[in-house]
């Protein structure tokens, strides 16, 4: 299939600051065949849109999240984070099967894709389930058996990892990718950890983790091994992998120069962090020492939405009250980390991220003909602070049209609607 998009101003994340205000971008079946200002080249087309008064961007990578958790969404507010997990989560996390991980993640690339999410990393349980959702949604996922190493599923959890890896890393012509999940250091221990090491190796696979998230993991984590998590899994030989760390949100000077010799990328989620109370990451440092710091919503529960736009506006905004800085974390910065620094993030930095010749055609188009986009005095500021999720009018992944003028053409909504509210009914039936 080749399509056409023309009359469009384009951010292809290629320069700093670089806007087309009036191109082209030429797909062909799955990629960018190419692209550039004025008028588009004459020549047969498939399909054929028109996107005058829209701006063309790389679709957003969520770097970090649970997808399924969308079930939980407003189910368990205003708690600290063990508490959240122990007292609520965990325990209605299991009543949940294969249908409600399947509806609960549909639910989920639902609300991504219309607010211009066309890639995410996910970190859950079921994920055959998922993995089924993601190959009908059309949305590109880099998806993780989470592997608990203190649990009574410790063993059970590798043979899935291994299964999963073998049944879908690289399925829907690499549209769909597996990592390893270890959940964190403090639920994993150290032999654990090897033996997850020595799988990514075997399987050719990367790791997905979350690292110093809060006060109490580091406090304990140093406590037992006399060192921090970072360091700890520098130890253990982890990061001789493609790792994509969660948070990291308590690091040392030291810590931080690790994270970058090995190239960590690391999932940024400055809502869930916020409202879990868990602190602010130092986001400005990490990306000065040349770490590659991607965004995420982590999961639905514990933010409670799934929009990238949200995040990025809020990435900016913390750092700058953080640091008492209004320079820093400027806007195209928060948009790097949300496009290209997400791509690297994921081992996909080859692939996704840009809109250059010969990339994966991941491709969003924002109205600018709305109130809060008018004027544009710097497009890519407004993208930044101004632009909500409604703007994202049309979705292309892999050279597919997913979404046109806000209907998604690859999931029934409203069916997924109607199911996830009678799942919900269910799952709480037996509550006080």
């Amino acid at each position: 299939m080749k399509l056409l998009i023309k009359n469009v101003a384009i951010v292809p994340m290629t320069k700093e600051g670089l806007v087309v205000k009036h191109g082209y971008i030429v797909v062909e079946n799955q990629f960018i065949k190419a692209l550039g200002s004025g008028e588009s080249p004459q020549a047969q087309y498939d399909r054929v849109i028109d996107g005058k008064g829209h701006v063309a961007l790389p679709g957003f990578v969520n770097a970090h999240t649970h997808a399924a958790m969308t079930l939980l969404r407003g189910y368990a507010d205003d708690l600290p984070l063990m508490q959240w997990l122990e007292d609520k989560i965990w325990p209605m996390e299991a009543k949940m099967g294969r249908e409600e991980i399947y509806y609960g993640s549909q639910l989920a690339m639902l609300e991504m894709i219309k607010s211009g999410t066309t890639c995410f990393a996910d970190m859950y349980f079921q994920m055959d389930a998922e993995a089924e959702a993601v190959k009908e949604s059309g949305m590109r996922a880099v998806l993780s058996r989470g592997m608990i190493g203190v649990g009574p599923e410790n063993e059970q959890a590798i043979e899935e990892s291994r299964e999963l890896v073998k049944k879908w890393h690289g399925a829907e012509k690499g549209r769909i990718q597996f990592m390893l999940g270890p959940h964190a250091p403090y639920t994993c221990p150290p032999d654990y950890l090897k033996r997850v090491s020595d799988l990514a190796s075997e399987l050719n696979v990367g790791i997905h983790i979350h690292l110093a998230e809060t006060t109490g993991e580091c406090e304990d984590i140093q406590k037992q091994y006399g060192k921090s998590p970072v360091a700890l899994l520098e130890e253990l030989g982890i990061f001789k992998h493609q790792v994509l760390a969660a948070h990291c949100v308590h690091l040392s000077e030291e810590d931080i120069q690790i994270l970058s010799k090995y190239q960590v990328g690391v999932a940024h989620n400055p809502e869930s962090n916020m409202k879990l109370a868990s602190g602010i990451a130092p986001v400005q440092a990490l990306l000065q020492a040349g770490v590659p710091v991607a965004l995420g919503t982590d999961g639905a529960s514990s933010n409670n939405d799934l929009d990238m736009l949200q995040e990025m506006r809020t990435a900016a905004l913390l750092q700058k009250v953080h640091l008492m800085d209004p320079t820093a974390l400027p806007a195209y910065q928060a948009l790097e980390m949300a496009t290209v620094n997400g791509a690297k993030a994921l081992g996909l930095g080859h692939k996704i991220g840009k809109l250059e010749i010969g990339y994966c055609a991941d491709i969003i188009l924002i109205n600018l003909q709305v109130p809060n986009m008018v004027p544009a005095y710097d497009l890519i500021a407004n993208l930044v602070y101004s632009a909500h999720a409604a703007d994202v009018d049309t979705v292309i992944i892999d050279g597919k049209v997913i979404m046109e003028e806000r209907k998604i053409l690859t999931v029934n909504e409203q069916e997924v609607l109607e199911k996830v509210q009678k799942m919900v009914v269910d799952l709480t039936r037996n509550e006080e």
